[in-house]
């Protein structure tokens, strides 16, 4: 769906949840409502203080991965506005595979996607640098 295609009065968004609606199982949309639904509050209200949070988690452990998926899709969309979202998957031996949402044209430029796992590595590198400083000094290493 392009931007034109939206209608004037509708969030990209609410186009995107529409679709879910339409193209999953009730129980399954019902399941994805109750995880997006706090952060599309959040983000309505201004109140979220990053825009890098995880849908991993206790609370997401018995998450589907389609559920978490379209779950970070939607939030992408509610963030970005866009309707382009993919989740693609980056592996790095650091990490292992990580999933990342980004938009279609990142998602196929392998360039980015270097770009992205070099991020990846200098991030959990630089979160193995904190967690052993903490060790250290005696504080808790569960970040």
């Amino acid at each position: 769906m392009n931007e034109h295609e939206i209608p004037p009065d509708g969030r990209p968004v609410d186009v995107y949840l529409d679709l879910l609606r339409i193209r999953m199982d009730t129980e399954d949309y019902r399941l994805l409502l109750s995880v997006v639904e706090p952060v599309l509050r959040a983000i309505d209200e201004h109140q979220l203080p990053t825009l890098d949070f995880s849908l991993d988690g206790e609370e997401a452990e018995d998450l589907p991965q389609e559920i978490r998926e379209e779950a970070a899709l939607v939030i992408a969309t509610a963030v970005t506005g866009r309707l382009d979202n993919e989740v693609i998957e980056i592996h790095t031996d650091e990490t292992g595979p990580v999933r990342v949402v980004t938009d279609a044209t990142t998602a196929s430029d392998p360039v980015r996607l270097s770009e992205i796992a070099d991020y990846l590595r200098e991030r959990h590198r630089q979160n193995e640098e904190l967690r052993g400083i903490a060790e250290v000094s005696g504080l808790p290493t569960d970040f």
